[in-house]
């Protein structure tokens, strides 16, 4: 008890500087707890979007699970046996651990196709009168179905007459009407059974779970008779031979998160091990709609979580060392009387599980505390657009998880241990030590005996060229380009660099002081002469504030950059890749054809060795260039493969029809791509219609410049000349790298060595050609093109789309780039990125806000007899206040300098490296780092206020020094 009491009364003694602590404990397991928190919020959101993209796609429910058997070689016992123990364990244990509600669970039998004709056919069964039939049930069918005709089948047989269903389709396959009685004569029954379809259905609602994708394929080919007659006379009584069975799981995907993801996939193999267990793998079948989507996601949880331990890495860094300049300040101003408690006896265990009490208290209110403020920060990472930028998103699905306070609860002991460094080192003084550190201010600091900063540079150069190397191998390789793939190490790394490197300048500044004294020191005033005196003699203390300082502006300065270069990247890439807005495929009328059919004209074997020529008729422009939200559009005709000719070269490349002056202003091209400006280009050609542009790579493969001529067409089109008036390296679509191949994007370098035709075939370099429309279209062919859309500032994409549907337009795709920046700026990691690093410098900001403060205030209360010595000199108010901002410029000042170098170093060195992210061998548009100034002005400008208003506030302590306070007697 009297230990609980004497631990309130040291927290109440300091009061601030324990809840100061305790801030940095609290923000700490915060912002580790927020990982899993943020992990599982953002990746169940995407995966909710990932299923509902899958069902627009495809036009199928995801949540649909199906599992099926064959039963060809089983006794009719044996079918029976195994259709009702599947039925089992499908209801009551594989349907349940799936975790998510299910809106229909569907059992289904179908019988062995048999013979079948008219009751009052009384010939014989031959080839003439016989059909096929089988026998289906579906349970839980008249709930979903309406009638069309006819009324629903009897529960039971009627005069030994099976009343069954049939849909519009099944009753035109069998060529009949309601009320016909067919009769199965088949071998394989022991007495022939009579059937009478008696209704035709169809679906109560299009959208209806209950139905899977094949579902009315099966019901169209066969009678449908009640489902608790098929289980009782068909599975039980054996009277009709069961073909298969299945079962048809209708889950409510919506309600899907990430902690699910493991329970599905687990059930999903369950249901698979089961049936193999017993029957043979040819006689199952297991199809999880979404199963590919969602098995890729706790891969995906694994990275992100990779990421954001990179990203929080330089944060965590921070709060480590504020929550360790606070404990060294607590235990600082208490060394005195730890040193007397030694010096009577008292043992350093004793001492030491004293502070071991207050940290554990602090650590574990932490530890209750902080997920749930972690998942107000998973909050701001939801709504974050891009470095300090935010948006309005949808809400993310925040849960406290167990994992969260799993999390927490490390992050708490690792604090504890931070924490109980400076109690322990305390503990080692005698009072005859404490005096002689008191004396002795100027010290080396442990980092610069340690060469922290020299090992942590030398750690981050190293991380350095290995990503030079790694990008240079994957620019030599030329991989395909896939998604944002980002290297948590490209995080960690510059971390170390701007810890290594504000360490030394630390290590360089006591000299930089004393160079700046001894320049100055005949005119220097009495506040700048003190104020350099103070902070040269006691440099080791400011250290930590220092470093402090550096690393937050530092980061803030490469997060900005790093966040902004690869949004710039994403944004760039995508709308380079597409070349508008908006992209129209358009379908013409022609005279091709119908598919499956040979294309070729049998007449002469001269017309045989080429393909027949389609001819086409254009559509109407007009309505396409007037669609509402439109500001331009412009007609681009794209042929890839088409020959060209130059000189004694020749070869393939793509040609692109253009009219210069609506390509112009339609679709979109980066500056300072080109030599010149993109629209110069344009207009170099407008004048000539035989005029055509060609690529790099063209000119360089076949040596052709301004005033060739080229030849192009291709097999359907006789070549014509053409007039080259320029090159370019760049056109909007145009990717001027070798690709590796068509295929797989995830080639690995350490595979089997690939097929050599194969590779050399894959690898072509790719080629251009841009010529006029008109001239392509009236001397070698009219072929279809697409339409390229720009959207007016204020216009939307549902405005065109509500365009064409309400003129009828004939539009067979459509390729929407503000929908593919959308979908991008929703990855996962990008919002990690965006998010981690945009709360990340907040909290350095307000961290070190707070450190600084306190530091400064504990700073004045630690010199106010000093103060008042030099107040009763004579100084004054404004110049010790102006000393005070001296040593602040020589410390807080110089620290925000050295973080701006800092800071823009790393951005220098390691943000080019992210291209990395992007897959660089294939990547369209060169990679470019960006450096915006509004970005550092930001940064500065919020740096500068906390300064200025931690100056105003010591000031203001400053103000209220009474001299009789700090000069009475008994003060050393």
């Amino acid at each position: 008890m009297a230990l609980i009491v004497m631990l309130a009364r040291r927290i109440i003694q300091n009061k601030w500087l324990v809840a100061s602590l305790f801030a940095g404990i609290l923000l700490s397991v915060a912002l580790v707890s927020s990982m899993p928190i943020y992990a599982e919020a953002n990746l169940s959101r995407m995966l909710l979007k990932d299923l509902e993209r899958l069902q627009q796609d495809t036009n199928e429910y995801p949540g649909a699970y199906y599992a099926s058997i064959e039963l060809s070689s089983e006794t009719p016992e044996q079918a029976r046996i195994k259709i009702n123990w599947f039925d089992r364990f499908i209801r009551t244990e594989a349907a349940p651990d799936f975790q998510l509600p299910i809106q229909e669970l569907v059992a289904e039998l179908a019988t062995q196709s048999m013979k079948m004709k008219r009751v009052n056919d009384p010939n014989p069964l031959t080839d003439q009168n016989m059909q096929w039939v089988a026998l289906r049930a579906f349970s839980g069918l008249e709930a979903h179905i309406e009638l069309i005709d006819g009324r629903m089948p009897a529960a039971e047989p009627k005069e030994g007459v099976y009343e069954t269903l049939v849909t519009e389709r099944g009753l035109a396959h069998y060529k009949t009407v309601l009320g016909t009685v067919f009769v199965i004569d088949d071998d394989r029954l022991a007495e022939p059974i009579k059937l009478r379809p008696v209704g035709v259905f169809r679906k109560k609602a299009d959208e209806d779970p209950y139905f899977r994708a094949n579902a009315l394929n099966d019901m169209n080919g066969a009678f449908i008779v009640p489902f608790e007659l098929a289980q009782r006379q068909i599975v039980n009584e054996q009277r009709v031979p069961v073909r298969a069975a299945g079962w048809y799981i209708a889950l409510d995907y919506s309600r899907i998160e990430l902690r699910k993801v493991q329970p599905f996939l687990d059930t999903h193999e369950q249901i698979r091990r089961t049936l193999l267990k017993y029957m043979p793998l040819f006689q199952i079948g297991v199809e999880a709609r979404a199963h590919d989507t969602i098995e890729a996601y706790p891969e995906r949880a694994e990275q992100l979580r990779k990421l954001m331990w990179a990203l929080n890495a330089p944060i965590l860094t921070l709060l480590i060392f504020y929550m360790f300049m606070v404990a060294n300040l607590i235990v600082g101003r208490q060394k005195n009387e730890i040193a007397v408690l030694r010096s009577r006896g008292a043992a350093r265990w004793q001492i030491v599980a004293f502070y071991l009490a207050e940290g554990v208290l602090l650590c574990v209110a932490a530890a209750a505390m902080g997920p749930i403020l972690g998942a107000g920060m998973t909050e701001l990472l939801g709504a974050s657009n891009g470095f300090l930028e935010f948006v309005q998103r949808a809400r993310l699905p925040i849960r406290l998880t167990e994992e969260a306070y799993r999390y927490a609860a490390v992050a708490a002991c690792a604090c504890l241990v931070t924490l109980m460094v400076p109690a322990i080192a305390a503990t080692r003084v005698t009072i005859v030590g404490h005096k002689q550190q008191i004396a002795r201010r100027v010290q080396t600091s442990l980092w610069h005996k340690t060469f922290v900063d020299f090992l942590a540079l030398g750690a981050a150069f190293y991380g350095l060229w290995t990503f030079r190397r790694r990008l240079h191998d994957l620019q030599q390789l030329g991989l395909h380009e896939g998604e944002l793939n980002l290297d948590p190490l490209q995080f960690a790394v510059p971390a170390l660099f701007m810890l290594g490197a504000g360490l030394l300048l630390l290590r360089l500044y006591p000299w930089l002081l004393r160079a700046i004294y001894w320049l100055g020191r005949r005119w220097w005033p009495p506040p700048i002469y003190a104020a350099l005196l103070q902070v040269g003699r006691s440099s080791g203390q400011y250290q930590f504030l220092m470093i402090f300082l550096i690393l937050t502006i530092a980061t803030g300065i490469f997060s900005a950059s790093a966040a902004r270069t690869i949004n710039a990247n994403t944004e760039e890439r995508i709308r380079y890749a597409n070349g508008a807005d908006l992209v129209l495929t358009v379908n013409w009328v022609n005279d091709a054809p119908p598919p499956g059919r040979d294309v070729m004209r049998p007449e002469a074997s001269a017309e045989l060795a080429g393909p027949r020529r389609i001819h086409y008729l254009e559509p109407a422009y007009e309505p396409y260039r007037t669609l509402p939200g439109v500001e331009h559009a412009a007609k681009v005709f794209t042929k890839s493969g088409a020959a060209f000719a130059v000189g004694d070269k020749s070869g393939k490349a793509t040609l692109i029809g253009i009219d210069t002056d609506e390509f112009g202003r339609t679709a979109w091209f980066r500056d300072s791509l080109l030599a010149y400006s993109f629209n110069e280009y344009l207009n170099l050609i407008a004048a000539d219609t035989s005029a055509v542009l060609i690529s790099g790579t063209l000119a360089d493969m076949t040596g052709a410049k301004a005033g060739d001529t080229i030849w192009i067409g291709w097999p359907e089109a006789e070549s014509q000349p053409f007039q080259v008036y320029g090159v370019l390296d760049y056109f909007p679509t145009f990717n001027p790298l070798p690709q590796l191949g068509e295929g797989d994007g995830d080639a690995k370098q350490n595979d089997d060595e690939i097929d050599k035709e194969a590779s050399k075939e894959s690898n072509k370099t790719p080629m251009l050609i841009v010529g006029h429309l008109s001239r392509i279209q009236s001397r070698l062919a009219l072929e279809p093109y697409e339409i390229w859309l720009k959207l007016s500032d204020g216009g939307k994409t549902g405005q065109v789309y509500e365009g064409i549907q309400a003129r009828k337009l004939s539009v067979s795709g459509i390729v929407n780039t503000r929908e593919e920046l959308v979908r991008a700026k929703n990855d996962p990691f990008l919002l990690a990125l965006n998010g981690v690093l945009t709360m990340g410098f907040v909290l350095a900001i307000g961290v070190s806000f707070a450190g600084f403060l306190l530091y400064w205030i504990l700073s004045l209360k630690g010199r106010t007899q000093q103060n008042g010595i030099m107040r009763a000199l004579g100084m004054s108010l404004g110049s010790l206040t102006f000393m005070l901002a001296v040593e602040q410029l020589f410390t807080s000042g110089a620290a925000v300098l050295f973080g701006i170098a800092v800071g823009n170093a790393a951005s220098l060195l390691y943000v080019p490296n992210f291209q990395t992210a992007f897959q660089p061998g294939s990547l369209a548009l060169p990679f470019t780092a960006r450096f915006e100034l509004i970005d550092q002005l930001r940064i500065c400008a919020l740096t500068g206020a906390m300064l200025a208003t931690g100056l105003a506030v010591l000031s203001v302590l400053l103000s209220r020094l009474q001299l009789h306070q700090a000069l009475k007697l008994g003060e050393d």
